[in-house]
């Protein structure tokens, strides 16, 4: 199924789960529907660094839209595979589009203006940054129970 919405209200970014078992969701409401998109951190990560380098390159934008926080329920419509960004000039807009991971077709176009843009690399940060803290050595999240970093190539005890 194609999720075309090129006026929403609301675009949500959140994970749910304990931190190193999440899962991270999109959702996007326009009027009464919503899709949802489950979606990878690092995926959440990247299009959050996209979208702030091309809300940069636009005017600044007005008030941000703070409430970005997952509405409760959900039921997932696509996973995430592909992500595109794209800017309209003329219509000082962005255009994300996702495609499935699976080959059903599915896909989500959404239009953004920039002040949902920047609210939702704000968000993604603020989520990115709520995770697991990196390894000093290899940049690899730190776990819980200890992780077995490849720099060390197993001469050292694992790093707590």
């Amino acid at each position: 199924m194609i999720h075309r919405l090129e006026h929403p209200e609301r675009i949500a970014v959140g994970a749910i789960g304990d931190v190193g078992e999440r899962l991270f969701l999109l959702q996007v409401r326009e009027g009464r529907r919503l899709v949802v998109v489950k979606i990878e951190k690092d995926q959440v990560a990247i299009l959050a660094s996209w979208l702030a380098r091309v809300v940069r390159t636009m005017a600044r934008p007005e008030a941000l839209e703070m409430d970005v926080e997952l509405e409760p329920e959900y039921e997932i419509d696509l996973i995430a595979g592909e992500i595109t960004v794209a800017l309209d000039e003329d219509a000082a807009t962005i255009d994300v589009a996702i495609e499935s991971v699976e080959d059903d077709g599915d896909s989500l176009f959404v239009t953004l203006t920039a002040e949902q843009a920047a609210a939702f690399a704000i968000r993604a940060v603020q989520l990115i940054e709520a995770g697991r803290p990196p390894c000093p050595l290899c940049g690899l999240p730190l776990d819980r129970r200890g992780h077995d970093c490849p720099r060390t190539n197993g001469h050292h005890a694992p790093i707590r």
